[in-house]
């Protein structure tokens, strides 16, 4: 339910669960099995997103999470990073945090 809420970036998900999306729900089990991820790439790259803004967020969601997480378990977060970023990459071809922080370096 951690990675679930931290997903769709609710704390009360109550009520909730008829309405969450599938790419939601397969992106909590491959953050939760990071050894998944190989066997799910080719289905996240097909697959429908019915809102991509709000996938992209939960990804993005992960990374800071991650970050903010890694002296808590280093390997669990890194592997965490590690596939919001394959997947943000896969679908996007950007990493969005990676040219915030350029922009906000460069304007510096």
């Amino acid at each position: 339910m951690e990675s679930l809420s931290l997903v769709i970036g609710r704390t009360d998900l109550h009520g909730m669960t008829e309405s969450i999306p599938e790419e939601a729900l397969l992106l909590c089990e491959v953050i939760d099995n990071p050894q998944k991820l190989p066997f799910y790439i080719e289905t996240f790259y097909r697959m429908k997103i019915s809102d991509e803004d709000a996938f992209r967020f939960s990804l993005i969601r992960i990374q800071v999470d991650s970050d903010l997480r890694m002296n808590e378990d280093i390997q669990k977060h890194q592997h965490r990073k590690y596939i919001s970023r394959t997947i943000e990459k896969l679908l996007f071809s950007e990493i969005l945090l990676e040219n915030i922080q350029n922009v906000v370096f460069e304007g510096e």
